[in-house]
């Protein structure tokens, strides 16, 4: 098969030329779109589940669907210990840049206002010279949104950037994907600020996306929490929309898939939309031609894997520490023995210690520090599992090191 006409896409964040399995999704955002709209009360969005199930790819596609329904969107990318103020800022910026405010005196108040609360983030009495400048070409509005405090400053200026939205008839949303990585005073600012903006029914919406532990997150975070978002878990494609993933984009381009080798696909991909693209490309690169037949996936699946071992499992591997690397392997090693790989229960930490020789406690540090990298998550107080599929069997297939 020609590689170059090969239409799959196993990119991180990359979009499938095939979106499958996420339609109730889109739909169920396009009616907080339109019941916001209509001035009708609304919630923000959470959608969680481990890595490689295509969570920052719905979310580009939602905020996509916020640019057709002409509101003003931002995005960004939270990262562990990072300021909220500065990446939030360019966001909103972006934001009101689309809404298209035709109320100049409007539109610079609330810019400054803006330009104001980015610049606290250099911290109160810092000279000209060591503030961020955020590209904001109007001055610096004091009196509002920039109190040093994260949760005051947040309510306010969100009221104020969803009342500029109103007055147009738009909305703005924001889109944070990593959500889980904020720190603790910045997600209790956000919920604090969603809070509030849905009891003043402003057109203004959050759509995050996490590790499946974020919920628990933003309810250690705010009690309400758990009322003040819709959350969607986003797990592996059901056969049907894996077949779909697989067969809609091949057959634009003339091609096809044989029902064995559509079955050995999703027996090796387990329906996980990043290995579906990376096996698709694998077949499509070796078969011969259409349709690509069970004997060419089985003949493409070392590529596939190796491709997985290199860009999904070992980058990730690679940057825990020998304790934390001690720490996966016990891990993968007791799902190996219960047969529980991809279960999101995972395992019990005593398990664990005990699997190892070793102290609950004297485990911590090893496991906090998986945890803040992204690699394992705590989903019920004392277990533990890991944040991507198949990981457990990639440690497992290993050498010892």
């Amino acid at each position: 098969m020609d590689p170059i006409r090969n239409p799959y896409a196993p990119g991180a964040g990359q979009r499938p030329p095939e979106l499958a399995g996420r339609d109730a999704e889109l739909d169920m955002f396009q009616v907080v779109l339109e019941r916001i709209a209509r001035g009708r009360p609304e919630r923000s969005l959470v959608l969680t589940g481990l890595r490689g199930v295509g969570k920052t790819v719905l979310l580009n596609s939602l905020r996509s669907s916020a640019v057709r329904a002409r509101w003003g969107t931002g995005k960004i990318e939270a990262r562990p210990g990072a300021d909220l103020r500065r990446p939030l800022s360019a966001a909103l910026h972006q934001a009101v840049r689309e809404l298209s405010i035709r109320d100049e005196e409007s539109r610079r108040h609330v810019l400054g206002e803006l330009k104001a609360f980015a610049q606290r983030s250099a911290g109160e009495g810092s000279k000209l010279r060591d503030k961020w400048q955020p590209g904001i070409d109007v001055p610096a509005v004091t009196g509002r949104a920039d109190s040093g405090d994260i949760e005051i400053d947040l309510v306010e200026l969100f009221a104020d950037i969803a009342g500029l939205a109103q007055d147009v008839g738009k909305g703005v949303a924001v889109f944070i994907d990593e959500m889980q990585d904020l720190g603790e005073d910045d997600v209790s600012a956000l919920c604090a600020a969603c809070h509030e903006i849905s009891q003043q029914g402003l057109p203004f919406v959050v759509v995050g996306a996490g590790l499946p532990h974020l919920p628990a997150v933003l309810s250690a975070s705010k009690s309400y929490s758990e009322r003040l978002f819709h959350y969607r878990r986003i797990d592996r494609l059901a056969r049907e929309d894996a077949e779909r993933a697989l067969r809609a984009p091949a057959l634009e381009e003339g091609a096809d898939y044989t029902a064995e080798a559509l079955e050995a696909l999703y027996t090796a991909t387990d329906g996980y939309p990043y290995f579906v693209q990376a096996y698709g490309k694998a077949a499509w690169d070796v078969a011969p031609g259409s349709p690509i037949t069970a004997e060419d996936v089985a003949v493409a699946a070392p590529a596939a894997q190796a491709e997985l071992a290199v860009g999904f499992f070992g980058s990730r591997y690679e940057r825990a520490t020998p304790a934390e690397r001690e720490y996966m392997r016990a891990l993968a090693d007791l799902e190996g023995v219960a047969g529980t790989d991809g279960d999101p229960a995972g395992v019990a930490t005593k398990d664990l210690a005990a699997a190892l020789g070793r102290k609950p406690q004297s485990l911590s540090p090893a496991r906090d520090g998986l945890i803040k990298k992204g690699l394992v998550y705590s989903g019920e107080r004392g277990r533990i599992a890991f944040t991507v599929p198949h990981f457990g069997k990639y440690l497992r297939g290993q050498p010892e090191e």
